[in-house]
């Protein structure tokens, strides 16, 4: 039995759109590996372009990663019709971000009408070994239906 149901029968139709659009994503790799009603698993390669001084993929891609993961938890509960957007997170570093593969699996908590509260961890695989590197817990508000934002900031007006 699921844990959660979602209000929207196309939840997972509508979440997929929603991260596949989302540009950030693409760039650093991160895809969609799980999705069910409130919850997500994320998954993203090493690459090198990542890292920080140290060689460990930067604490502000892990978090990227986590934020993401406890959206798209969030958002497949909302209505048909509502957008997504973080009101307030808090990340703990819990290791450094050193492997091959790392996955981001995020839960919702709580879900209300307008805010939904999410956890999420953030895994490092490295040489056959999974360890949780960092946690997250964030604050998701469901957005009313409105007209979506201009997606190429050159072509706005200065």
């Amino acid at each position: 039995m699921a844990r959660f149901q979602p209000k929207n029968p196309d939840y997972r139709a509508i979440s997929i759109e929603t991260f596949e659009r989302q540009r950030a994503m693409r760039t650093l790799g991160i895809s969609i590996t799980r999705l069910e009603p409130g919850e997500v698993d994320l998954a993203m390669n090493y690459h090198a372009e990542l890292t920080q001084q140290h060689g460990f993929i930067h604490a502000g891609i892990i978090t990227a990663g986590l934020d993401n993961a406890c959206g798209i938890a969030a958002f497949t509960l909302m209505p048909a019709g509502a957008g997504i957007l973080t009101v307030e997170f808090k990340t703990n570093l819990l290791a450094p971000a050193r492997g091959e593969r790392f996955a981001f699996r995020a839960t919702v908590v709580k879900p209300g009408r307008t805010l939904t509260v999410c956890e999420a961890r953030a895994y490092a695989t490295h040489d056959g070994a999974e360890t949780m590197i960092a946690t997250m817990s964030g604050t998701l508000m469901a957005l009313a239906a409105r007209e979506a934002a201009a997606t190429d900031c050159a072509a706005a007006p200065a």
